[in-house]
């Protein structure tokens, strides 16, 4: 018989999301070797709500299923939340640090609440960098392992299709032809460094060379960031980033009007996404270091990497976990534009080169991350605190 264990996750489809991905990809490869439990938040309650009526959900679980031999919460915030966890068992509890759970700016975060933390029987981290983090603040290093996420093979299969290039000029009004592409996709937080890029790298580029950016982007100001704007700037800055406001929205907006070759598509279908990473030349992560704000992994970029794009990356935070320098993607330093744009021209000069580089970077991908490989690790950690109890 398997062992039995449960996973207690807040960020679980139908929700959108890496995280919400990444649950829910670990659960069920846990699941080939677990006889897994589940509580997860799906949106058909108020979140609070949920929060509040966890601990006894949890009670019933456990009671329902005394052989039970492990508890996995999926990210910090979860390990806050379920602190009562610490009395109410003594099943080893496991959790998961994706990066700004653990390193979130805030005096009474990191003095009154993360040593909390430390008392877990475990903690797994997404990246190295999200791991020396945890050891920085007192985390155990016996108890305290990296497992780096996954990424979907099947991503790597669905074929190119070229009519994407009339799309972007029916729909978005972009010709590409004769142009080289170069692509980036999330939100427009400082610490992706898009609005650098755009004011900085940009101007130093070929004209023949497009820049285009996929994410979240509404140019109407909303409630919420006019009330923001009248809070104190250290205030306001850290509630944007507990519940992931765009912190580079407004200067995203102002560069985008006086670069020519750059262009905001917003959020596209999955479909369309996939195949203009594929059309695109380079796939490019500018992040910058942000103090408490950090990028724990880059999924995204594994995700460019199987559509058989290479990547160009600032080499800091977790990035370096996802993108391996001379394999899948050039790491460069984070904020020096000359370096920058000395390496796009350098990869776009030569197209026969840079296409055996991208499809060495997909094949290095494809052996090197997937969900499959994530959950072994799991599985590993899992088991030394199941068996060596």
């Amino acid at each position: 018989m398997p062992e039995e264990i449960l996973c207690i996750t807040h960020k679980y489809p139908p929700f959108i999301g890496g995280m919400e991905k990444q649950s829910y990809e670990l659960i069920k490869g846990l699941s080939a070797y677990y006889t897994t439990h589940l509580i997860a938040y799906q949106g058909n309650e108020n979140k609070i709500l949920w929060f509040i009526k966890l601990r006894s959900k949890v009670k019933a679980i456990l009671k329902k299923h005394p052989n039970i031999k492990l508890i996995h919460l999926n990210d910090g915030t979860m390990g806050f939340a379920s602190l009562w966890l610490q009395k109410i068992t003594r099943i080893p509890v496991v959790v998961t640090y994706h990066g700004l759970d653990i390193t979130y700016p805030v005096d009474f975060f990191q003095n009154r609440l993360v040593h909390k933390l430390r008392k877990y029987n475990g903690a797994i981290c997404v990246s190295e960098f999200t791991r020396q983090e945890c050891l920085k603040r007192g985390f155990d290093e016996k108890t305290t392992f990296t497992v780096n996420n996954g990424v979907e093979h099947s991503l790597g299969d669905i074929p190119y299709d070229d009519t994407i290039v009339q799309r972007l000029r029916s729909e978005y009004n972009i010709d590409v032809s004769n142009k080289k592409v170069i692509v980036s996709t999330g939100r427009p937080v400082k610490r992706k460094g898009f609005s650098w890029f755009l004011k900085n790298v940009m101007p130093l580029l070929d004209e023949d060379i497009l820049f285009l950016m996929i994410g979240p982007l509404t140019k109407k100001q909303t409630l919420v960031e006019k009330f923001m704007q009248n809070l104190p700037l250290n205030i306001g800055y850290k509630i944007h980033l507990l519940f992931g406001f765009s912190t580079d929205k407004q200067d995203v907006i102002d560069q985008l009007t006086t670069q020519k070759n750059a262009y905001h598509l917003g959020k596209v279908s999955d479909d369309d996404l996939l195949q203009i990473l594929s059309l695109a030349d380079l796939f490019v992560m500018p992040n910058l270091s942000i103090p408490g704000d950090v990028e724990g992994f880059g999924l995204v970029a594994l995700e460019a990497s199987m559509r058989g794009t290479y990547i160009v990356a600032s080499g800091i935070d977790g990035i370096t976990d996802a993108v391996i320098d001379n394999k899948n993607g050039t790491l460069l330093p984070a904020g020096n534009a000359q370096a920058w744009a000395d390496k796009i021209h350098e990869l776009l000069s030569d197209k026969e080169k840079l296409q055996i580089l991208s499809a060495r970077g997909k094949d290095y991908t494809r052996q090197h991350y997937s969900w499959e490989i994530m959950a072994n690790g799991y599985k590993e950690v899992f088991d030394r605190f199941i068996h060596h109890r």
